[in-house]
């Protein structure tokens, strides 16, 4: 019963591509052992296939083995009295087409996961890096100074990111920048950074500052 309803769907998947002009009169498809591997059937099962639509005469077959469509009117007639009757290749067709798609869903989830994981671990390790605001007092002894010439880094483990100044935003504010009173300096470093910029920036005019150069 099985193979039955095996060789019916696949003539009436033949007499609807024949209908839809995939194979249209006068043209000759593929021989069995082509078609037993695109239906992925055994020969035996192409053949059955091939004598229905022999008898339904919508194509013909010559003693060469040739498969000849002879009628797309007969093919029409045929589809329409057996309509009850899916296709099981389409039918297949269609689920080749959904679990595709499925795999390449899930192949995409799996690669956004990971990345959802890995901007996870990286948000972690920046944990001790999150920018830290700093404002400079009227008695500190960086005002009038450039972040250059107080060396800046060396002395705090500091990243300057951005100066605000009232309500101007500089990004990345170059070494020739002059510090002034009030400016806010918004800085990255590690964990202790906020403390030692902090003491560095806001340390009275009149203390002695040691300026420490690494090289």
């Amino acid at each position: 019963m099985q193979e039955k309803a095996g060789y019916k769907s696949i003539a009436l998947d033949i007499a609807q591509r024949i209908v839809s002009g995939e194979f249209p009169v006068a043209s000759k498809i593929s021989g069995r052992s082509l078609l037993a591997g695109q239906y992925q059937v055994s020969p035996e099962t192409i053949r059955k296939a091939i004598g229905l639509l022999k008898e339904e005469n919508i194509v013909s077959v010559s003693q060469g083995k040739e498969i000849i469509i002879i009628s797309d009117r007969n093919a029409l007639e045929y589809t329409t009295r057996n309509n009850y009757l899916k296709s099981a290749y389409s039918l297949k067709q269609d689920l080749q087409q959904l679990l595709q798609e499925k795999k390449e869903m899930d192949r995409k989830f799996a690669e956004l996961f990971t990345q959802i994981i890995e901007a996870s671990d990286r948000l972690q390790n920046l944990k001790p890096y999150h920018p830290v605001e700093i404002k400079i007092s009227d008695l500190s002894h960086v005002i009038g100074r450039t972040i250059g010439n107080l060396l800046f880094w060396q002395n705090t483990g500091a990243t300057i990111i951005a100066l605000r100044r009232g309500t101007e935003v500089t990004i990345s504010p170059g070494p020739h920048v002059i510090l002034r009173e009030g400016d806010i300096i918004v800085a990255v470093g590690d964990e202790r950074m906020y403390e030692r910029t902090e003491e560095f920036i806001n340390r009275p005019l009149d203390e002695e500052i040691q300026a420490t150069d690494p090289s």
